[in-house]
C-alpha cells in the first residue's frame, strides 16, 4: 500500500511538473497578434518563412517565427507587443572569432559540432550556442561573445 501510494505521488508530482514547463505550440500566421505580424513582416524580407510557435515561460507569452535566409536558419522570438526579445541566426563555424572556435571546441569534448547559431539580445550579442552530436545523443553548449565561459545559459 505505502509503495503504491509513492508511485502515486510521484506520478502526480511529474504530470505537475510536465504541464508547468512551457511548450512550444505551433500556430498558423493568422493566430498572431498585429503588432507581432508587422515585426514579423519587417524581420522576414528576403527570407522564406517556416512556421510560428508560441509558449509562456515565467509567465509571459512569446511568438517565434522560423525562417531560412540565404540558406541560414534565423528564428526570431517576438513579444505580444513587437519587439523582438531574441535572435538565433545560424553561423558558419570558420566564419567564428578563433577564441570562440577554441572554447566551443573544448566544451564539445570530442562530440560533433553540428551547427553553431549567434545569440542576440536586444541587438547584443550575447552568446553563440553550439548543437552537438555525441554517438546518438544530441546536447548544446554555449559560449559567451569572446569564447568565455557563461555564468547561464542564455
Amino acid at each position: 500500500m505505502k509503495i503504491l501510494r509513492y508511485s502515486l505521488v510521484t506520478a502526480s508530482l511529474i504530470v505537475l511538473t510536465i504541464a508547468a514547463t512551457a511548450q512550444e505550440k505551433k500556430i498558423e500566421r493568422s493566430a498572431l497578434p498585429s503588432a507581432v505580424e508587422k515585426t514579423v513582416q519587417t524581420e522576414s524580407r528576403g527570407a522564406t518563412v517556416k512556421g510560428f510557435t508560441t509558449e509562456v515561460e515565467n509567465g509571459k507569452r512569446a511568438y517565434e517565427a522560423k525562417m531560412i535566409v540565404n540558406g541560414h536558419s534565423k528564428d526570431i522570438e517576438i513579444a505580444p507587443d513587437g519587439s523582438i526579445n531574441e535572435i538565433e541566426e545560424e553561423v558558419a563555424f570558420n566564419s567564428l572569432p578563433t577564441n570562440v572556435q577554441t572554447e566551443l571546441t573544448a566544451r564539445a569534448k570530442g562530440a560533433k559540432i553540428l551547427k553553431v547559431e549567434s545569440l542576440k539580445k536586444k541587438d547584443k550579442l550575447v552568446a553563440y550556442e553550439a548543437t552537438i552530436l555525441r554517438g546518438s545523443r544530441h546536447g548544446e553548449i554555449q559560449v559567451g561573445p569572446n569564447g568565455e565561459r557563461l555564468r547561464h545559459e542564455e
